[in-house]
């Protein structure tokens, strides 16, 4: 009777806890205030669906475009794998999960989804079988979706070659294996509703909320998460780290966010993965500009720069002072104690980069004033040595990958270096720090 007693109350508690949870938390929009309406009682031009440019275009045509901002080929599509067949690795501190074939075929993909079981799996996070996918599946994103627009992106998808793939099993260990146990999260954190327009805001900003939140879903990477995994969206857009990356700040705080960026530099960062003086976009970064912004309509671009500009500003941890260019003499500057990395740098490095950090062969290769080599954690930095870089926008250099070429020991010792000679502060990377982020990055 005592413990019956006891497990009441402990529901009791949990249920408590949760409404609670769910009745204060911020919403990824919670921000702007002003109200809302139902897209429904929304009497101005819809900011939701494909751009004007693809308004007489076919359901495929518009679902394509969909799934591009949307981001989805990135996650459902291994190295070398078919396109959409799945496949991905995410490793975990808990295990390994892989993306799912999302192709029509009937056997090993979602041929067999009706439209009602493509739209709980993408805003729901519910399988057809009922099972629940995990939040690597950003369904607290896609949950801000019109049935018109997931479904159009199904249109695209089923109108594409079928690829039988079976998909590999997740590596969870318990207690993580267990699916059902999503359920309490997903009602928790996911608020399973449709993007409501503000209506004291332009057609822009509503176009740009929209694509950022429910499509790009720029705050699954750039907002910090809560002890729960979910999104802490009262420090939105302040930076996090994810996949082993780091996603920078990206509110308007003007030292460590992108306040002090023009128009035209967040967009050209968005639309060609480079603005000049501020860096060049790696790692999920880059494969989000190849994949989605850099194949989105310049209009829709600019709606994103001018719904980044009302977020307001969070002074992350992140550095808030850029370096100027180091000296032009490898004798002089920082890090001169770091025989290694200085070594390491002048094989593979100073050809592009030079010692000044200001590359002679193109502005995408300057390493001077980019926020990673400022960065004294040097995460990003150890990232692109191991990983390499590559821009699939014209005119864009590629960086070869390191990894397989130098050590955990070489690599930590070039990061130091790096950060020291270019940065504000030098880093102070480790060869078993190098191996933690390689295995984060497996995929």
């Amino acid at each position: 009777m005592r413990r019956s007693t006891i497990l009441i109350a402990a529901a009791l508690v949990i249920a408590i806890g949760v409404f609670v949870w769910r009745t204060f938390t911020l919403g990824p929009l919670a921000f702007a205030g002003g109200p809302t309406v139902a897209l429904a009682d929304y009497h101005e031009t819809n900011p939701t669906g494909a751009p004007a440019s693809l308004a007489k275009a076919d359901i495929i045509k518009r679902g394509e475009y969909l799934a591009k901002a949307a981001d989805c080929l990135v996650c459902h599509t291994a190295p070398g794998g078919a396109r959409y067949g799945g496949d991905l690795a995410f490793p975990l501190p808990f295990g390994t999960l892989y993306s799912t074939n999302i192709t029509a075929d009937k056997d090993t993909g979602i041929g067999n989804y009706s439209d009602q079981d493509f739209l709980n799996a993408v805003r729901r996070c519910i399988r057809k079988d009922g099972a629940r996918l995990y939040p690597a599946m950003v369904c607290t994103s896609y949950t801000f979706m019109t049935d018109a627009d997931v479904l159009a992106i199904k249109a695209y998808l089923f109108s594409l070659p079928a690829v039988n793939r079976e998909n590999q099993r997740n590596t969870l260990l318990f207690p993580f294996n267990q699916r059902w146990t999503m359920a309490f999260w997903s009602f928790a954190f996911n608020p399973d509703t449709r993007f409501a327009p503000n209506t004291s805001k332009s057609f822009e900003w509503n176009r740009g909320a929209y694509i950022a939140e429910a499509l790009a879903h720029c705050g699954e990477c750039h907002t910090p998460r809560n002890l729960a995994f979910a999104l802490d969206n009262g420090r939105k857009f302040a930076g996090a780290v994810s996949a082993g990356w780091r996603a920078y700040d990206i509110t308007s705080d003007k030292g460590t966010g992108i306040g002090a960026w023009s128009d035209e530099e967040v967009f050209a960062y968005l639309a060609e993965g480079h603005a000049m003086g501020r860096g060049t976009a790696s790692g999920p970064m880059a494969e989000a500009v190849d994949n989605s912004f850099s194949q989105m309509d310049p209009a829709d671009i600019r709606a994103i720069v001018a719904y980044l500009r009302s977020i307001p500003a969070v002074a992350s941890s992140e550095p808030a002072t850029i370096a100027p260019p180091a000296p032009a003499s490898p004798k002089e500057g920082g890090a001169m104690s770091d025989a290694l990395g200085r070594k390491v740098f002048a094989q593979a490095c100073v050809s592009c980069h030079s010692w000044t950090g200001v590359s002679a062969l193109s502005p995408v290769a300057t390493i001077s004033g980019s926020r990673a080599v400022n960065d004294p954690t040097a995460i990003n930095v150890a990232q692109i040595v191991i990983s390499g870089t590559r821009l699939l926008t014209p005119g864009a250099m590629s960086m070869p990958a390191f990894g397989s070429t130098y050590t955990d020991t070489e690599i930590a010792a070039v990061a130091n270096y790096v950060t020291g000679r270019f940065g504000s502060a030098a880093s102070k990377l480790t060869a078993k720090d190098v191996a933690d982020l390689r295995g984060q990055t497996a995929r």
